[in-house]
């Protein structure tokens, strides 16, 4: 079952976890996209507040600071403008490989993001908090950021829901 209005994206499921794969297309060049993925001014406008070590291995750390969630990673693949690759857990919690790809296309910038869930985990939740802060992206990416977007999330956690129920 789809919702009105909201295509998901793709969940298949791996050896040891889930991987949801997210795809956006912006009318915006592919050096204005990655800005937003790795500035901490610019990220904190759409995802949360935080600092990455521009490098590979450099650290991530991102606080969700309304949910009491913060990231502490390690950076496994930099680079620049196309590749962008972190666990979205600290410590000891499971690892969540979040990978993030630009590549030009046309007159903009297509993203593909791969988000890895264990199999212990809420993966509709967790697809549709990305697909929400991908809405918050395009508004930021706009000049006019967002809150996020709560009917947004519920509308695509309950596409999620049915899409691993098939």
């Amino acid at each position: 079952m789809r919702e009105e209005g909201f295509e998901p994206g793709r969940i298949q499921r791996l050896e040891d976890c889930f991987q949801g794969r997210l795809e956006r297309f912006f009318e915006h060049d592919q050096d204005a996209v990655w800005r937003m993925l790795t500035e901490p001014q610019a990220f904190a406008q759409w995802l949360a507040p935080g600092t990455i070590e521009q490098r590979s291995g450099g650290l991530v750390h991102i606080d969700f600071e309304d949910s009491g969630i913060t990231i502490h990673s390690t950076l496994i693949d930099w680079d620049p403008p196309r590749r962008l690759q972190y666990s979205w857990s600290s410590g000891d919690e499971p690892n969540r490989p979040l990978c993030w790809e630009l590549s030009s296309s046309g007159n903009g910038t297509q993203l593909i993001l791969t988000v890895g869930i264990p199999v212990e985990e809420d993966v509709a939740k967790a697809c549709a908090g990305f697909d929400a802060h991908l809405d918050m992206l395009a508004a930021a990416l706009e000049g006019v950021p967002i809150r996020f977007p709560l009917d947004r999330y519920l509308q695509a956690r309950r596409s999620y829901q049915a899409l691993l129920s098939h």
